[in-house]
């Protein structure tokens, strides 16, 4: 995809998703941590039941390590992988309170050194959470990207530093839910919907399935 056609695409994203927004539920920003944690091979959807139950009494990190790590894995069960999870979410709590007093760190380099956070994690608490510029690349990010040829790349770290360049950084945190939102809704993992999809003119999946 050349210069022109990437400006075109992201225009014609911000065009379709202009009030694109987390899906996930959270009041805080170590709400969205715990969160963004249980969404790994998880639905929002489904991480939303479990949070509105789980954040009622340990909506904090010194509330969380009250639980034992069986309490917390009957809490978040049906989220999947629950016994890393669980262990991930009490690991980075405890380092919350003890490196950080008790607040959740504000830079992504601090943000990954918390256990069970890695870049994409970190990106998403980063800018959601604290207003900066990051583009946090999930599955459907990763997907779009390379499909559209917005930016390519055989892993989540260097699609990112493709769109890093692709997108105007002050764009990037927005970009990424427009991402996911197309990702959600049109190009989707196993069928695409091409035929309907107005990006289909600057897509290089589509131009080399004779779909545009």
């Amino acid at each position: 995809m050349n210069t022109q056609n990437k400006k075109a695409a992201l225009a014609e994203l911000q065009n379709l998703y202009p009030d694109a927004k987390p899906a996930l539920h959270f009041k805080t920003a170590y709400e969205l941590l715990v969160a963004v944690i249980l969404s790994a091979q998880c639905t929002d959807e489904r991480v939303n039941i479990v949070t509105e139950k789980l954040f009622r009494n340990y909506s904090t990190p010194s509330a969380m390590v009250t639980l034992t790590q069986k309490e917390l894995e009957a809490y978040i069960f049906s989220c999947g992988f629950y016994r890393m999870k669980a262990e991930h979410i009490l690991s980075a709590s405890k380092d919350i309170l003890e490196k950080f007093h008790g607040e959740v760190p504000r830079s992504v380099e601090e943000l990954m050194s918390l256990a069970g956070v890695g870049k994409k994690t970190a990106n998403v608490v980063y800018s959601v959470a604290f207003g900066g510029d990051a583009i946090a690349v999930d599955t459907h990010v990763f997907r779009v990207s390379n499909r559209l040829g917005l930016a390519k790349g055989a892993t989540p770290l260097a699609v990112e530093a493709g769109l890093q360049k692709a997108v105007p950084k002050s764009d990037w945190s927005k970009a990424h839910h427009w991402l996911i939102y197309h990702g959600r809704r049109v190009c989707k993992s196993q069928r695409p919907a091409c035929e309907s999809c107005t990006l289909r003119p600057f897509c290089d999946y589509a131009k080399r399935n004779g779909k545009n």
